[in-house]
């Protein structure tokens, strides 16, 4: 049992890291679709923005279900304060997801009316977002 615990740990840890560099380059990818005049360069942005959604989708979903294997299954953190928070953070972190999905949408669209001076601070989420939800674990206050 103590074998397969360490196996969904390590899983987790791998789905979660693979997950977040796509949360911290895909807004990237937003800066440059926003400040892109080439109009020959926009559909290869585009789909390099579609390509890493896709790929940190099916990063994220694992990710989510092992985090709640090691909670449910393995019981870490049932019923500590430091838990509820983390998956308060958790529950922003999804949303962010589906917030660069969203923009994505609009990208494809061409209805963008963001700068990309804004998406350099919306690119800044997913740090603040990982350096609280690994505090809590590390700390567990």
């Amino acid at each position: 049992m103590a074998n397969a615990y360490l196996w969904v740990k390590t899983l987790h840890i791998v789905m979660v890291t693979s997950w977040f560099a796509g949360l911290f380059y895909l807004p990237r990818i937003f800066v440059n679709l926003a400040d892109e005049k080439n109009p020959e360069v926009y559909p290869r942005l585009l789909g390099m923005a579609d390509r890493l959604f896709r790929f940190m989708t099916i990063l994220a979903v694992p990710a989510v279900i092992l985090g709640l294997l090691l909670w449910l299954f393995f019981g870490i953190g049932i019923g500590n304060a430091w838990m509820h928070a983390k998956l308060f953070f958790v529950v922003l972190v999804i949303g962010y997801h589906h917030a660069c999905w969203s923009l994505l949408k609009k990208f494809r669209s061409g209805s963008n009316t963001r700068s990309g001076v804004w998406y350099r601070w919306f690119n800044e989420v997913p740090v603040i977002l990982l350096l609280v939800i690994v505090a809590l674990v590390i700390f567990k206050p």
